[in-house]
Protein backbone atom coordinates (compact mmCIF):
# COMPACT_ATOMS: atom_id res chain seq x y z
CA UNK A 1 0.00 0.00 0.00
CA UNK A 2 1.19 3.60 -0.52
CA UNK A 3 3.36 5.17 2.14
CA UNK A 4 2.65 8.79 3.02
CA UNK A 5 5.37 11.41 3.36
CA UNK A 6 4.24 13.79 6.11
CA UNK A 7 5.42 17.35 6.60
CA UNK A 8 8.14 17.03 9.25
CA UNK A 9 8.76 19.19 12.29
CA UNK A 10 10.77 22.09 10.82
CA UNK A 11 12.18 23.13 14.18
CA UNK A 12 12.16 26.44 16.10
CA UNK A 13 8.43 26.17 16.76
CA UNK A 14 7.48 26.18 13.06
CA UNK A 15 4.33 24.13 12.52
CA UNK A 16 3.34 24.98 8.96
CA UNK A 17 4.82 25.63 5.54
CA UNK A 18 3.62 26.68 2.11
CA UNK A 19 4.22 24.53 -0.97
CA UNK A 20 6.26 26.65 -3.38
CA UNK A 21 7.34 24.02 -5.90
CA UNK A 22 6.94 20.32 -6.58
CA UNK A 23 10.16 18.67 -7.77
CA UNK A 24 8.38 15.44 -8.75
CA UNK A 25 5.06 14.46 -10.31
CA UNK A 26 2.82 11.38 -10.01
CA UNK A 27 4.49 8.47 -11.77
CA UNK A 28 8.04 9.71 -11.18
CA UNK A 29 10.56 7.29 -9.71
CA UNK A 30 12.19 8.67 -6.53
CA UNK A 31 15.16 7.49 -4.53
CA UNK A 32 15.60 7.59 -0.76
CA UNK A 33 16.54 11.13 0.36
CA UNK A 34 15.86 12.62 -3.10
CA UNK A 35 14.45 16.18 -2.83
CA UNK A 36 10.78 16.04 -3.83
CA UNK A 37 9.21 19.34 -2.72
CA UNK A 38 10.21 22.90 -1.93
CA UNK A 39 8.40 24.53 0.99
CA UNK A 40 8.49 27.98 2.53
CA UNK A 41 8.20 28.42 6.27
CA UNK A 42 8.25 31.63 8.26
CA UNK A 43 12.04 31.29 8.46
CA UNK A 44 13.31 30.02 5.11
CA UNK A 45 12.72 28.07 1.91
CA UNK A 46 13.93 24.47 2.01
CA UNK A 47 13.82 21.34 -0.15
CA UNK A 48 12.53 18.26 1.66
CA UNK A 49 13.92 14.79 0.83
CA UNK A 50 11.74 11.73 0.44
CA UNK A 51 12.00 9.20 3.31
CA UNK A 52 10.91 6.45 0.88
CA UNK A 53 12.05 5.06 -2.46
CA UNK A 54 9.53 4.08 -5.10
CA UNK A 55 7.02 5.67 -7.46
CA UNK A 56 5.17 8.88 -6.60
CA UNK A 57 1.47 8.17 -6.24
CA UNK A 58 -0.55 11.25 -5.26
CA UNK A 59 0.49 14.82 -4.51
CA UNK A 60 -1.59 15.71 -1.47
CA UNK A 61 -1.27 19.49 -1.84
CA UNK A 62 -0.90 22.03 -4.60
CA UNK A 63 1.51 24.90 -5.06
CA UNK A 64 0.30 27.71 -2.79
CA UNK A 65 -1.32 25.39 -0.23
CA UNK A 66 -0.35 25.62 3.44
CA UNK A 67 0.41 22.25 5.06
CA UNK A 68 0.78 21.71 8.79
CA UNK A 69 3.29 19.43 10.50
CA UNK A 70 2.09 15.84 10.40
CA UNK A 71 -0.14 16.33 7.34
CA UNK A 72 0.61 14.38 4.14
CA UNK A 73 2.65 15.90 1.32
CA UNK A 74 2.63 12.98 -1.11
CA UNK A 75 2.35 9.21 -1.27
CA UNK A 76 5.01 6.82 -2.52
CA UNK A 77 4.41 3.28 -3.79
CA UNK A 78 7.31 0.87 -3.59
CA UNK A 79 8.03 -0.69 -6.99
CA UNK A 80 7.45 -4.44 -7.13
CA UNK A 81 8.25 -6.57 -10.16
CA UNK A 82 5.10 -7.81 -11.85
CA UNK A 83 2.72 -5.48 -10.03
CA UNK A 84 2.02 -1.79 -10.03
CA UNK A 85 1.50 -1.58 -6.28
CA UNK A 86 2.50 -3.89 -3.46
CA UNK A 87 2.70 -3.60 0.32
CA UNK A 88 5.95 -2.07 1.46
CA UNK A 89 7.51 -2.23 4.90
CA UNK A 90 7.85 1.08 6.61
CA UNK A 91 11.39 2.45 6.41
CA UNK A 92 13.14 4.02 9.36
CA UNK A 93 12.01 7.62 9.58
CA UNK A 94 14.81 10.07 8.77
CA UNK A 95 13.17 13.31 9.98
CA UNK A 96 10.80 14.15 12.77
CA UNK A 97 7.24 13.87 11.55
CA UNK A 98 7.88 11.53 8.61
CA UNK A 99 5.80 8.39 8.42
CA UNK A 100 2.50 6.85 7.47
CA UNK A 101 -0.71 8.41 8.65
CA UNK A 102 -4.27 8.81 7.42
CA UNK A 103 -4.99 11.65 5.04
CA UNK A 104 -5.71 15.03 6.56
CA UNK A 105 -7.67 17.89 5.06
CA UNK A 106 -5.72 20.50 3.13
CA UNK A 107 -5.45 24.07 4.26
CA UNK A 108 -5.17 26.58 1.46
CA UNK A 109 -4.60 30.30 1.35
CA UNK A 110 -7.60 32.43 0.64
CA UNK A 111 -5.83 33.52 -2.52
CA UNK A 112 -3.27 31.88 -4.79
CA UNK A 113 0.19 32.25 -3.30
CA UNK A 114 1.64 34.74 -0.87
CA UNK A 115 1.44 38.54 -0.67
CA UNK A 116 -0.75 38.66 -3.79
CA UNK A 117 1.39 36.23 -5.78
CA UNK A 118 -0.80 34.44 -8.28
CA UNK A 119 -0.45 30.78 -9.00
CA UNK A 120 1.39 30.37 -12.27
CA UNK A 121 -0.88 29.94 -15.25
CA UNK A 122 -1.01 26.62 -17.03
CA UNK A 123 -0.13 26.43 -20.73
CA UNK A 124 -2.72 27.92 -23.04
CA UNK A 125 -4.92 25.37 -24.75
CA UNK A 126 -5.82 27.57 -27.70
CA UNK A 127 -2.78 26.87 -29.89
CA UNK A 128 -3.27 26.85 -33.64
CA UNK A 129 -4.33 23.50 -35.05
CA UNK A 130 -1.31 23.30 -37.34
CA UNK A 131 1.21 23.93 -34.52
CA UNK A 132 2.00 20.82 -32.47
CA UNK A 133 2.06 21.48 -28.75
CA UNK A 134 5.38 20.79 -27.06
CA UNK A 135 3.71 20.52 -23.67
CA UNK A 136 1.60 17.46 -22.91
CA UNK A 137 0.39 17.36 -19.28
CA UNK A 138 -0.17 13.60 -19.55
CA UNK A 139 3.45 12.95 -20.56
CA UNK A 140 5.90 11.73 -17.93
CA UNK A 141 9.36 12.20 -19.38
CA UNK A 142 12.54 11.72 -17.38
CA UNK A 143 14.02 14.85 -15.75
CA UNK A 144 17.12 14.81 -13.55
CA UNK A 145 18.26 18.43 -13.42
CA UNK A 146 16.74 20.61 -10.64
CA UNK A 147 17.60 23.67 -12.73
CA UNK A 148 15.60 22.36 -15.69
CA UNK A 149 12.66 21.65 -13.39
CA UNK A 150 12.84 25.12 -11.84
CA UNK A 151 12.99 26.97 -15.17
CA UNK A 152 9.96 25.08 -16.42
CA UNK A 153 8.02 25.57 -13.20
CA UNK A 154 8.68 29.32 -13.23
CA UNK A 155 7.30 29.40 -16.78
CA UNK A 156 4.09 27.67 -15.67
CA UNK A 157 4.52 24.00 -16.61
CA UNK A 158 6.30 20.85 -15.50
CA UNK A 159 9.45 19.80 -17.33
CA UNK A 160 8.28 16.17 -17.36
CA UNK A 161 5.43 17.14 -19.71
CA UNK A 162 7.93 17.73 -22.55
CA UNK A 163 9.36 15.23 -25.01
CA UNK A 164 13.04 15.10 -24.11
CA UNK A 165 15.72 15.46 -26.75
CA UNK A 166 18.52 14.25 -24.50
CA UNK A 167 19.87 10.69 -24.08
CA UNK A 168 17.07 8.14 -23.58
CA UNK A 169 14.46 10.91 -23.89
CA UNK A 170 15.90 13.01 -21.04
CA UNK A 171 14.42 16.51 -20.86
CA UNK A 172 17.21 19.11 -21.15
CA UNK A 173 17.33 22.89 -20.86
CA UNK A 174 16.92 23.40 -24.64
CA UNK A 175 13.59 21.53 -24.52
CA UNK A 176 12.28 23.85 -21.80
CA UNK A 177 13.45 26.97 -23.64
CA UNK A 178 11.68 25.83 -26.82
CA UNK A 179 8.44 25.26 -24.90
CA UNK A 180 8.75 28.70 -23.24
CA UNK A 181 9.17 30.32 -26.66
CA UNK A 182 6.07 28.51 -27.96
CA UNK A 183 4.06 29.63 -24.94
CA UNK A 184 5.13 33.21 -25.52
CA UNK A 185 3.92 33.05 -29.13
CA UNK A 186 0.59 31.57 -28.06
CA UNK A 187 0.03 34.19 -25.40
CA UNK A 188 0.93 37.02 -27.71
CA UNK A 189 -1.50 35.76 -30.35
CA UNK A 190 -4.35 35.31 -27.89
CA UNK A 191 -3.69 38.29 -25.61
CA UNK A 192 -6.99 40.05 -24.78
CA UNK A 193 -7.44 43.79 -24.77
CA UNK A 194 -6.27 45.47 -21.53
CA UNK A 195 -8.87 45.03 -18.83
CA UNK A 196 -10.13 47.80 -16.61
CA UNK A 197 -8.71 47.85 -13.07
CA UNK A 198 -10.66 45.61 -10.68
CA UNK A 199 -13.25 47.42 -8.61
CA UNK A 200 -13.04 44.97 -5.71
CA UNK A 201 -10.77 45.11 -2.69
CA UNK A 202 -7.83 42.72 -2.63
CA UNK A 203 -7.54 40.63 0.55
CA UNK A 204 -4.01 39.46 1.32
CA UNK A 205 -3.62 36.95 4.16
CA UNK A 206 -0.95 37.80 6.73
CA UNK A 207 1.06 34.59 6.72
CA UNK A 208 4.59 33.28 6.85
CA UNK A 209 7.38 35.82 7.15
CA UNK A 210 4.94 38.75 6.97
CA UNK A 211 3.13 37.42 10.05
CA UNK A 212 6.41 36.92 11.90
CA UNK A 213 7.58 40.44 11.00
CA UNK A 214 4.30 41.98 12.17
CA UNK A 215 4.27 40.09 15.45
CA UNK A 216 7.89 40.90 16.33
CA UNK A 217 7.68 44.58 15.44
CA UNK A 218 4.37 45.05 17.26
CA UNK A 219 5.90 43.41 20.33
CA UNK A 220 8.92 45.71 20.07
CA UNK A 221 6.75 48.83 19.92
CA UNK A 222 4.66 47.70 22.90
CA UNK A 223 7.43 46.58 25.24
CA UNK A 224 10.61 48.54 24.50
CA UNK A 225 10.99 52.09 25.89
CA UNK A 226 12.93 53.28 22.86
CA UNK A 227 14.66 56.58 22.26
CA UNK A 228 15.89 57.97 18.93
CA UNK A 229 18.83 60.23 18.16
CA UNK A 230 20.31 61.25 14.81
CA UNK A 231 22.97 63.39 13.19
CA UNK A 232 24.12 64.41 9.70
CA UNK A 233 27.59 63.28 8.64
CA UNK A 234 29.95 64.34 5.85
CA UNK A 235 30.71 61.04 4.09
CA UNK A 236 32.95 62.59 1.42
CA UNK A 237 36.20 61.48 3.17
CA UNK A 238 34.92 57.91 3.45
CA UNK A 239 33.99 57.77 -0.23
CA UNK A 240 37.46 59.06 -1.13
CA UNK A 241 39.11 56.48 1.13
CA UNK A 242 36.87 53.77 -0.34
CA UNK A 243 37.92 54.68 -3.89
CA UNK A 244 41.59 54.69 -2.90
CA UNK A 245 41.28 51.37 -1.10
CA UNK A 246 39.67 49.76 -4.14
CA UNK A 247 42.37 51.21 -6.38
CA UNK A 248 45.15 49.78 -4.23
CA UNK A 249 43.61 46.35 -3.66
CA UNK A 250 41.68 45.84 -6.89
CA UNK A 251 38.74 44.69 -4.74
CA UNK A 252 35.30 46.21 -4.15
CA UNK A 253 34.26 47.52 -0.75
CA UNK A 254 30.59 48.41 -0.35
CA UNK A 255 29.47 51.38 1.70
CA UNK A 256 27.45 48.99 3.90
CA UNK A 257 30.51 46.82 4.58
CA UNK A 258 32.52 49.82 5.77
CA UNK A 259 29.63 50.98 7.95
CA UNK A 260 29.50 47.47 9.42
CA UNK A 261 33.18 47.75 10.33
CA UNK A 262 32.58 51.09 12.06
CA UNK A 263 29.51 49.79 13.91
CA UNK A 264 31.42 46.78 15.26
CA UNK A 265 34.27 49.05 16.37
CA UNK A 266 31.75 51.33 18.07
CA UNK A 267 30.14 48.43 19.94
CA UNK A 268 33.52 47.43 21.33
CA UNK A 269 33.82 50.94 22.80
CA UNK A 270 30.17 51.11 23.92
CA UNK A 271 29.23 47.49 24.76
CA UNK A 272 26.02 48.52 26.53
CA UNK A 273 24.36 48.80 23.10
CA UNK A 274 25.34 45.21 22.33
CA UNK A 275 22.83 43.95 24.86
CA UNK A 276 19.40 42.42 25.30
CA UNK A 277 16.88 42.57 28.11
CA UNK A 278 15.67 39.40 29.81
CA UNK A 279 12.21 40.51 30.92
CA UNK A 280 11.51 37.31 32.88
CA UNK A 281 14.71 37.54 34.93
CA UNK A 282 14.68 41.36 35.02
CA UNK A 283 18.32 41.56 33.93
CA UNK A 284 20.27 43.17 31.12
CA UNK A 285 22.45 40.69 29.23
CA UNK A 286 25.53 42.43 27.82
CA UNK A 287 26.88 40.14 25.09
CA UNK A 288 30.57 39.40 24.80
CA UNK A 289 30.34 38.67 21.05
CA UNK A 290 28.98 40.97 18.37
CA UNK A 291 26.55 39.14 16.09
CA UNK A 292 25.75 41.81 13.54
CA UNK A 293 22.38 41.75 11.79
CA UNK A 294 22.11 43.36 8.34
CA UNK A 295 18.55 44.42 7.49
CA UNK A 296 17.75 43.23 3.97
CA UNK A 297 14.73 43.62 1.73
CA UNK A 298 13.95 40.30 0.04
CA UNK A 299 11.17 38.93 -2.17
CA UNK A 300 9.77 37.37 1.01
CA UNK A 301 9.80 40.63 2.94
CA UNK A 302 12.16 42.33 5.37
CA UNK A 303 14.68 39.90 6.85
CA UNK A 304 17.70 40.37 9.12
CA UNK A 305 20.42 37.79 8.39
CA UNK A 306 23.17 37.73 10.99
CA UNK A 307 26.96 37.76 10.68
CA UNK A 308 27.89 35.75 13.76
CA UNK A 309 31.18 36.65 15.42
CA UNK A 310 31.53 39.91 13.47
CA UNK A 311 33.87 41.27 16.16
CA UNK A 312 36.48 38.66 15.23
CA UNK A 313 36.49 39.32 11.47
CA UNK A 314 39.08 41.49 9.71
CA UNK A 315 37.73 44.18 7.39
CA UNK A 316 38.14 42.15 4.18
CA UNK A 317 36.36 39.09 5.59
CA UNK A 318 33.57 41.19 7.06
CA UNK A 319 33.19 42.80 3.64
CA UNK A 320 32.87 39.35 2.03
CA UNK A 321 30.24 38.26 4.54
CA UNK A 322 28.19 41.39 3.89
CA UNK A 323 28.46 40.79 0.14
CA UNK A 324 27.26 37.19 0.57
CA UNK A 325 24.21 38.34 2.53
CA UNK A 326 23.44 41.01 -0.05
CA UNK A 327 23.61 38.49 -2.89
CA UNK A 328 21.49 35.95 -1.05
CA UNK A 329 18.87 38.57 -0.22
CA UNK A 330 17.83 38.56 -3.90
CA UNK A 331 16.25 35.15 -3.30
CA UNK A 332 15.57 35.48 0.43
CA UNK A 333 16.48 31.83 1.04
CA UNK A 334 18.46 32.29 4.23
CA UNK A 335 18.73 29.18 6.43
CA UNK A 336 17.00 29.52 9.82
CA UNK A 337 20.31 29.60 11.72
CA UNK A 338 21.35 32.70 9.81
CA UNK A 339 18.25 34.59 10.92
CA UNK A 340 18.72 34.15 14.67
CA UNK A 341 21.15 35.21 17.37
CA UNK A 342 21.68 38.85 16.39
CA UNK A 343 22.85 41.33 19.04
CA UNK A 344 22.77 44.58 17.00
CA UNK A 345 21.32 45.54 13.61
CA UNK A 346 22.57 47.80 10.82
CA UNK A 347 19.86 49.09 8.47
CA UNK A 348 21.18 50.92 5.39
CA UNK A 349 17.87 52.10 3.92
CA UNK A 350 19.62 54.84 1.95
CA UNK A 351 19.59 52.53 -1.05
CA UNK A 352 15.85 53.18 -1.30
CA UNK A 353 16.41 56.92 -1.66
CA UNK A 354 15.40 57.68 1.93
CA UNK A 355 17.14 60.49 3.81
CA UNK A 356 16.30 59.19 7.26
CA UNK A 357 13.87 57.31 9.44
CA UNK A 358 13.26 55.76 12.83
CA UNK A 359 13.77 51.99 12.38
CA UNK A 360 12.17 49.61 14.85
CA UNK A 361 14.46 47.65 17.15
CA UNK A 362 14.71 43.97 16.23
CA UNK A 363 13.99 42.13 19.53
CA UNK A 364 15.61 40.79 21.61
CA UNK A 365 18.29 43.31 20.57
CA UNK A 366 18.55 46.69 22.27
CA UNK A 367 19.58 49.00 19.43
CA UNK A 368 19.56 49.51 15.66
CA UNK A 369 21.59 51.91 13.50
CA UNK A 370 19.86 53.36 10.44
CA UNK A 371 21.73 55.03 7.56
CA UNK A 372 20.11 57.34 5.02
CA UNK A 373 21.08 58.04 1.42
CA UNK A 374 24.21 59.86 0.34
CA UNK A 375 23.10 63.23 -1.03
CA UNK A 376 24.83 66.37 -2.24
CA UNK A 377 24.38 69.07 0.41
CA UNK A 378 26.04 72.34 1.35
CA UNK A 379 28.59 71.78 4.12
CA UNK A 380 31.06 74.03 5.87
CA UNK A 381 34.64 72.87 5.30
CA UNK A 382 37.53 74.98 6.55
CA UNK A 383 35.27 77.95 7.08
CA UNK A 384 33.83 77.82 3.57
CA UNK A 385 30.65 76.32 2.16
CA UNK A 386 31.22 73.37 -0.17
CA UNK A 387 29.08 70.69 -1.78
CA UNK A 388 29.67 67.39 0.05
CA UNK A 389 28.19 63.89 0.17
CA UNK A 390 26.15 63.88 3.38
CA UNK A 391 24.08 61.16 5.02
CA UNK A 392 21.96 60.97 8.17
CA UNK A 393 22.75 58.43 10.90
CA UNK A 394 19.89 57.40 13.20
CA UNK A 395 20.30 55.33 16.36
CA UNK A 396 17.24 53.84 18.06
CA UNK A 397 18.03 52.28 21.43
CA UNK A 398 16.33 50.67 24.41
CA UNK A 399 16.52 53.25 27.18
CA UNK A 400 16.70 50.46 29.76
CA UNK A 401 20.19 49.38 28.67
CA UNK A 402 21.79 52.83 28.63
CA UNK A 403 21.19 56.57 28.78
CA UNK A 404 21.70 59.21 26.13
CA UNK A 405 25.38 59.76 26.92
CA UNK A 406 26.31 56.21 25.86
CA UNK A 407 24.08 56.29 22.79
CA UNK A 408 25.45 59.68 21.76
CA UNK A 409 29.00 58.47 22.29
CA UNK A 410 28.41 55.50 19.98
CA UNK A 411 26.75 57.58 17.26
CA UNK A 412 29.47 60.23 17.44
CA UNK A 413 32.13 57.53 17.15
CA UNK A 414 30.57 56.04 14.01
CA UNK A 415 30.22 59.53 12.53
CA UNK A 416 33.88 60.28 13.29
CA UNK A 417 34.90 57.04 11.54
CA UNK A 418 32.97 58.13 8.46
CA UNK A 419 34.60 61.58 8.49
CA UNK A 420 38.04 60.17 9.41
CA UNK A 421 38.10 56.61 7.95
CA UNK A 422 41.70 55.83 8.93
CA UNK A 423 40.59 56.02 12.54
CA UNK A 424 38.84 52.64 12.27
CA UNK A 425 40.57 51.14 9.20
Amino acid sequence: MPQQFLLPDLGEGLTEAEITQWLVQPGDRVELDQPVVEVESAKSIVELPSPFAGVVGELCAQVGDTVHAGEPLLSVVEETEGAEEAPAETREQVLVGYGAAPSAPRRSHAHEGRFGRERRAQPAASAAADTPLLIDPSRRSRVVSPIVRRIAHEAGFEASSLKGSGPDGLVVKADVEAAIAQLAQQRQASAPAPAAPPDEDVRIPITGIREIIGTRLAHARQTIPEATIWMDVDATPLLSAKARLEELTGEHYSFTALLARFAVAGLKRYPALNSSVDDDAHVIVQHAAVHLGIAAQTPRGLMVPVIHGAHELPTAELRDRVAELTARAKAGDFPPAQLTGGTFTLDNYGGFGIDGGAPIINPPEAAILGVGRLADRPWVVGGEVAVRKVCTLTLVFDHRVCDGDVASGFLTWVARCIEEPLLAM
